[in-house]
């Protein structure tokens, strides 16, 4: 299975979702595949200690803008791997803007390639619906759309649900909506409206769990360690192990 993690706007927890995800199964003995194509490369700095020493030739700028085989590192988490991303993958918009051949398809193409070493490849997506974006929702079976509070939060939802649409149409049809995540939930009437909405507004597409939001996850990712090896008895490591539990029946 193949899922994109999404959001139009950045600050949602994107990252953080799609790092818990991915080594919550690793840890459940899954073979898990990450695949960075957020040009910030947060994900590839929290799980490669050596991040800063590798050349962009063996980063997923490689895949994506020299078409190159999808260059596969492992993390210290058993069973999971990670393709990672470079900074230069913000140039893709520019170069693909006069590209002719399949430019929607360079991820898939290698992804296809590998994704049956593995049960579950993580892919993700930078916050902005450009090329990298659709060449993530073209390789996917699904993708998890991630809504943190608030009213811009949540009219960015509207994008992206278009943009999940219109890739569909051309040129992914088998393309499913996984869920509307809502993340960095609080005790606050901002976190109480917006949820409220969404709910309203998307009803069961909605997840039923909710990820608190919670400065270990920050911490961990500081300390560049996933929430379940920094600290498996935090709030935000329960919500994910509920996440794993509701998205995969694990």
């Amino acid at each position: 299975m193949i899922i994109s993690i999404a959001s139009q706007k950045g600050g949602t927890g994107k990252t953080s979702t799609t790092i818990s995800l991915a080594a919550g199964l690793a840890r459940k003995g899954k073979r898990v595949l990450l695949v960075d194509m957020d040009s910030q490369a947060n994900s590839s700095k929290v799980l490669l200690h050596n991040y800063s020493a590798i050349p962009k030739e063996r980063t997923a700028y490689a895949t994506i803008l020299e078409r190159q085989p999808l260059p596969l590192h492992p993390t210290s988490t058993p069973n999971l791997e990670i393709a990672p991303a470079h900074i230069f993958l913000s140039n893709t918009d520019v170069e693909l803007t006069t590209a002719l051949d399949h430019r929607e398809e360079r991820l898939k193409r290698e992804l296809d390639k590998v994704s049956g070493d593995y049960d579950f490849v993580f892919i993700d997506c930078p916050p902005a619906l450009g090329w990298l974006t659709i060449n993530a929702f073209t390789a996917s079976d699904r993708v998890l759309v991630v809504v943190a509070p608030g009213y811009f939060e949540l009219d960015s939802v509207k994008q992206i649900s278009k943009s999940i649409q219109q890739v569909r149409e051309t040129f992914n049809p088998d393309l499913e909506l996984a869920g509307y995540l809502f993340t960095m939930s609080d005790a606050t009437i901002n976190t109480r409206t917006s949820l409220q909405v969404l709910r309203q507004t998307y009803t069961d597409a909605v997840l039923k769990t909710i990820i608190p939001r919670n400065t270990d996850l920050r911490d961990a990712h500081f300390q560049k360690a996933d929430i379940f090896a920094y600290n498996p008895d935090a709030n935000a490591a329960h919500a994910y192990s509920r996440l794993i539990a509701e998205l995969f029946d694990l």
